[in-house]
């Protein structure tokens, strides 16, 4: 096992992670940038270094400046968690090169299953069903429009280094088509510094269900199970839950299979999931591989009893996995929720700012993974979640109670937040009822939406 890690994170995965190595006996050195100088996690690490300004590009994005923490302060192993460089090929490689070894899967695989187009190829060669697309990448706009008249409208613009959303357009008809290319294009280009797309037809109304994988370097591969994170806004996910309402247990066999399947074929080691669409004839469709830890893994922990980061620390260390696919099961029901600081009344729009007051829910079966505190100021540089708000309970209906009892108690003032839009996501009889997709926040709580009661 390693003796000393590099966080390369911040927030309230950089905390989970320590956490994850105190219990395992691994020493932790926390980055930081300026703005993040009075963030709890650094309490909590062994070493804090800091290494820049607020900007996420001069500081958790600096390849260099992670790299000279690291060596400065002598580590083994460098822990990315998600988003920044987690999914980043060359920095796995600079740390392969600098004998720092990467918690993630290996560059390799990053890159293949990093390019959409690719990790469809790959899905399509282990015979997993993908959702009829471009053969490849687009050339130009007019390959675009071939491929669209030939697979027929609507489809999906999508960037082969996508990911949270961006580089994606809809398109119902040329023109939409065209200006959605060069829209995607120009996003992504900003975004990945890769303006490459390629296109899929676009299924309307689906379910985003995601299966975790867990592979070491000894040939053994399992999966832990689904997520439903059918509740998401402009591709983003805004509540997530295992297991999915909308799976059979022939179907979670099956899809378990699927994921196996392409992670084999793709070489994969470490914690990673496998995302498909499910739409309404049972039918699924692979969509892309996350080669990281994703924010929603605590779902998944709470129902299989399994510690997610701790299997990646020690795959990573060389271990082989204790599990095996019948050792994997699933008990109770599990729901997250992210706490984001945004007023949904505006259109989501972000709410940095001083918490005056921070007040955390308890009781039985409540979880709150949260890097904030009474007094912490939320900067404007990074993504807005607070925290994540988490349930476990006997079945559905059980832990959805909990869940709105847990939003009554958690007290956050200062800037706004989405906790009672979550309160009127689990009121609602679609959700209720387990009957919602991909488009429920769009239909119900944006624009004019935002601003109703909740129901019940």
């Amino acid at each position: 096992m390693f003796r000393r890690v590099l966080v390369a994170n911040r927030g309230e995965i950089a905390q989970r992670i320590i956490r994850a190595c105190r219990e395992l006996g691994i020493e932790t050195v926390a980055v930081y940038s300026e703005a993040d100088a009075n963030a709890l996690y650094l309490r909590q690490a062994d070493e804090a270094i800091c290494i820049g300004p607020g900007p996420s590009a001069k500081s958790y994005l600096n390849v260099a400046s992670l790299i000279s923490a690291a060596e400065i302060a002598d580590v083994d192993a460098i822990v990315p968690g998600y988003g920044f460089l987690a999914e980043n090929a060359d920095f796995a490689e600079v740390c392969r090169s600098c004998n720092i070894q990467f918690v993630g899967p290996d560059p390799e695989t990053i890159a293949a299953l990093g390019d959409k187009s690719r990790a469809r190829e790959i899905a399509q060669r282990a015979k997993v069903p993908i959702v009829p697309g471009s053969d490849g990448p687009l050339a130009d706009e007019e390959a675009a429009l071939s491929w669209a008249r030939k697979i027929g409208y609507p489809v999906m613009i999508k960037a082969s280094a996508g990911g949270g959303g961006r580089g994606m357009r809809i398109a119902r008809n040329d023109p939409s088509l065209l200006n959605g290319f060069h829209q995607a294009r120009a996003e992504a280009q900003s975004a990945f510094k890769d303006g490459t797309l390629y296109l899929e037809k676009f299924i309307e109304n689906p379910r985003h269900v995601e299966i975790q994988i867990l592979g070491d370097h000894h040939g053994h591969l399992i999966h832990l199970g689904e997520r439903d994170c059918s509740v998401q806004r402009r591709h983003q996910k805004v509540v997530e839950e295992s297991p999915s309402p909308s799976l059979t247990p022939d179907m979670r066999k099956k899809m378990g299979e699927a994921a196996i399947a392409v992670a084999k074929l793709a070489g994969y080691h470490n914690a990673g999931t496998v995302e498909f669409l499910l739409d309404r004839n049972g039918n699924f469709y692979f969509i892309e591989v996350n080669a990281r830890i994703q924010v929603e893994h605590t779902v998944t922990e709470l129902v299989t009893g399994i510690d997610l980061i701790q299997e990646q620390l020690k795959i990573a260390a060389g271990e082989p996995l204790k599990l095996r696919q019948k050792d994997v099961q699933m008990r109770g029901h599990a729901i997250e929720c992210r706490i984001n600081a945004e007023d949904p009344t505006r259109d989501f729009q972000p709410s940095p700012g001083l918490i005056t007051t921070f007040i955390a829910p308890g009781g039985p079966g409540v979880r709150v993974d949260s890097h904030a505190y009474q007094g912490y100021r939320i900067p404007p540089y990074y993504d807005s979640m607070i925290g994540k708000l988490l349930v476990h309970r006997d079945d559905r209906p059980r832990a959805i109670r909990t869940m709105l009892r847990a939003l009554g108690e958690f007290i956050i003032e200062g800037p706004a937040t989405t906790i009672d839009l979550h309160k009127r996501i689990l009121s609602h009889s679609e959700f209720l009822a387990g009957e919602h997709d991909t488009s429920f926040v769009e239909r119900h709580f944006t624009g004019a939406a935002a601003m109703r009661p909740k129901e019940g």
